[in-house]
């Protein structure tokens, strides 16, 4: 079940929500958590038993973290031993195929590969977990000590699947006491509704033409730029347009949930670009890798080592393929210079061309990205940059008749501009007021009717 889907937004929504407000406020999160549990187990029915498992032994750990604080060896081997466990779970179902398959490929070796189903949203709530533990180790915040209050943190639905990454720190005293108003249900209503035209009308419709790009193959330099371009604008639409959705949602139960993307491609450096993107990963990874190796206070060459490591391992949390190893160190060899050197020499330029490096080397990003086949990605590369294969057919063509006027749009919906306009629309008067109401109408309408008439409808986070 995806937030976006009929059966989520007039079944399970209203649901839920009756059933929260109408139980007395002790109970409020008992009721998160059995409506969560319910909401994980719709898709995969076994696996929210791994859900339950992790919420017990993440409890426990946090327990005896909290017992032996006095103990800093004792308090250190049980955090390292919470964090094994919860990397092991996600060892085990996201990477033993890839393990396996490449020690096969190496050795010669006909090792079975393990047909694993990888659990949804695992490598989301896994980073919770160990932020849970890190965090009660640290003293930054105290162990849960009633296990529904902690299950209703790590399994509150709304970012169970797919975040925004809610460090402990963050949210713990929300869990405990928060108060949910009108204002804040209205303003999460609004919210989500931005998300879901975001989720529907943009991405969905981009998925369909960067997809047939991919299917068919041998693209023309034109139908290769259009198609990564469409891929660029999906996946953003796609990603952000849910966190929109799942900020929405906490708002509607009293929560106040991070911000996840602020308008990325804006952004006139690729550290700026990543500073925008996915912002709970890079301050997860911030906060618990980075820092702790040492960050950038020891000197050029273990500033270069850290940001080397927390960038393979960022792009091995996006996927159990090479690829993604390789979109990770793309990154980070772009950011290891502008550190370096390339940042001083960007300042210089004009801020056009400033924006135009970082928005090209996140669309060159996105094509190791979608391509798990590595030898297909630097076609296409090839293909963007005049040496299309042989037979390229007329797709290009087609593609800038018929989705050239999308992705203008989504290319200015990309931007503070559209938000800008809606709120003082929204903030200007009587006639103000009724021209965002009836906007608002009017895409809401769209995206219903998008949904009842098209059974497309993915949702590309959903396999991370």
């Amino acid at each position: 079940m995806i937030f976006s889907s009929l059966l989520f937004l007039f079944f399970f929504l209203p649901l839920v929500l009756a059933a929260y407000y109408l139980v007395p406020r002790r109970l409020k999160n008992f009721c998160l958590v059995v409506f969560s549990l319910a909401f994980y187990a719709w898709g995969e029915p076994v696996y929210v038993l791994l859900m339950v498992l992790t919420i017990l032994v993440d409890y426990c750990c946090g327990l005896l973290i909290g017992r032996f604080l006095e103990r800093p060896g004792r308090a250190k081997a049980v955090i390292v031993g919470n964090i094994l466990i919860n990397l092991g779970l996600l060892g085990w179902f996201k990477y033993a195929g890839l393990l396996v398959s490449t020690l096969d490929s190496l050795t010669g070796l006909s090792i079975p590969v393990p047909e694993v189903a990888l659990p949804i949203g695992i490598s989301f709530y896994t980073f919770e977990s160990i932020s849970y533990a890190v965090d009660v180790y640290r003293r930054k915040a105290p162990p849960m000590k009633n296990i529904v209050n902690f299950a209703a943190y790590l399994s509150f639905f709304p970012h169970l699947v797919a975040g925004p990454i809610v460090r402990y720190e963050y949210l713990q005293a929300q869990v405990l006491e928060r108060q949910e108003t009108m204002e804040k249900f209205t303003s999460g209503m609004t919210r989500f509704c931005q998300g879901l035209f975001k989720k529907v009308l943009l991405s969905n419709n981009l998925a369909s033409f960067a997809d047939r790009v991919q299917y068919l193959g041998d693209p023309s330099t034109l139908a290769a730029w259009l198609g990564i371009l469409a891929f660029t604008f999906q996946i953003y639409f796609d990603f952000s347009g849910y966190s929109d959705m799942a900020i929405g949602l906490g708002k509607m139960f009293g929560f106040d949930l991070p911000e996840n993307f602020d308008h990325p491609y804006v952004s006139r450096s690729v550290s700026e670009f990543w500073r925008r993107w996915h912002m709970t990963l890079g301050r997860w990874f911030r906060e618990y890798v980075y820092i702790p190796l040492g960050g950038n206070r020891a000197g050029t060459l273990r500033t270069v080592r850290n940001l080397a490591v927390v960038w393979l391992l960022t792009g091995m949390w996006h996927g159990a393929s090479w690829n993604f190893a390789l979109w990770g160190i793309y990154y980070g060899v772009l950011i290891i210079c502008e550190k370096l050197f390339l940042g001083r020499l960007l300042e210089k330029l004009p801020v056009f061309f400033q924006w135009l490096y970082s928005f090209l080397a996140a669309v060159i990003g996105w094509v190791f990205f979608s391509y798990t086949d590595l030898s297909a990605a630097f076609a296409m590369l090839r293909a963007m940059f005049g040496f299309p294969a042989a037979g390229a057919g007329t797709l290009g063509e087609y593609g800038l008749l018929t989705f050239g006027p999308l992705l203008a749009a989504a290319a200015v919906c990309s931007t503070p501009l559209v938000g800008r306009l809606a709120e003082r629309l929204r903030t200007s008067g009587k006639v103000g007021k009724v021209v965002w109401t009836a906007g608002f109408l009017l895409l809401f309408t769209a995206a219903m009717t998008h949904l009842v008439d098209n059974s497309y409808n993915p949702f590309l986070y959903a396999q991370f």
